[in-house]
């Protein structure tokens, strides 16, 4: 099992586009409301935020879910990478149909990578549902995007990894416990002995179940990424009326903190730097925790 804040998981049921799918997630605390949105990755889960959640659940209630296609949420075979400007994506419009189904007043968002992207959507389209905004180490570009391959080179690969047997066997060996260990001491953590076996096996579990590698293959690709270039990017984020805040990790990839920092320049966001890469929502939580809570208890 998937460890979990409480003891029990809680489910909602989510209608889009005339079906309907189970989407999990977990409560703890009371208080004002904040929703946490984890990163996007293959192993993606609402786990990661465990430490965030209880440095925060002293003064709010807490709420953390998984992703559709991603941790114990239903992982279906999904065009995940269907997108369009003229309405809103499959992941935005998830959050906005959650905070209007569980909450009875604006909410504080706090995302982690893709899904800050995200918060940054729901935010800027419906503003007052959104209390307060913060984004740890955002980013808009998925790894083969950031690698720079042309889309159409992304997109095949994309539909090459759906497919019944060379898709699951490709999947099979980019989740082995030596990949993913490789890409955390690349891209997600800095302390390289946190990696554990134990770790890296949990990590994999996630990986493997079933359906697991639909809505991954999309966010690899570059077909989940929220924006498509970095104007886009920052002008979603001046468009922006609630108080926002980026915190960004000193030691991101050198691609991806930049995209951070042309953010933090902007007017109306302000910014945090501490240690830590694109997971430092999970390998620095105390530290991520603290400006979480000091930034969602202002007035």
């Amino acid at each position: 099992m998937i460890k979990t804040f409480s003891s029990s998981k809680e489910q909602y049921q989510w209608q889009y586009q005339g079906r309907e799918f189970t989407v999990a997630y977990e409560t703890l605390g009371e208080g004002p409301p904040v929703l946490l949105l984890p990163a996007l990755s293959t192993v993606s889960t609402r786990q990661e935020m465990l430490g965030l959640a209880q440095v925060l659940t002293s003064e709010f209630q807490v709420v953390a879910l998984d992703w559709l296609g991603f941790g114990e949420s239903d992982r279906p075979n999904l065009n995940y990478a269907r997108y369009s400007r003229q309405t809103p994506s499959l992941y935005q419009q998830l959050v906005q149909d959650f905070i209007h189904a569980k909450f009875q007043e604006p909410v504080g968002l706090v995302g982690a990578g893709h899904g800050a992207a995200y918060a940054m959507r729901v935010a800027q389209n419906r503003p007052s549902d959104v209390s307060k905004l913060l984004m740890i180490a955002p980013t808009w570009k998925g790894p083969l995007r950031a690698m720079g391959m042309p889309g159409i080179v992304a997109s095949g690969i994309r539909n090459l990894v759906r497919s019944p047997i060379v898709g699951q066997a490709l999947y099979a060996l980019n989740t082995t416990p030596a990949f993913l260990k490789l890409m955390y001491r690349q891209h997600v953590y800095t302390n390289a002995s946190l990696l554990t076996p134990e770790f890296m096996a949990e990590k994999r579990r996630i990986a493997q179940q079933p359906g697991a590698r639909f809505a991954p293959a999309a966010f690899v690709t570059g077909g989940l990424d929220p924006m498509t270039s970095r104007k886009e990017f920052l002008e979603a984020a001046r468009s922006l009326t609630v108080p926002t805040k980026v915190v960004i990790g000193e030691q991101s990839p050198r691609s991806s903190r930049a995209e951070m920092e042309a953010l933090a320049q902007l007017p109306n966001i302000d910014s945090s730097q501490i240690p830590g890469s694109l997971g430092m929502h999970e390998e620095y939580a105390s530290p991520v925790g603290k400006i979480a809570k000091s930034f969602l208890r202002e007035k």
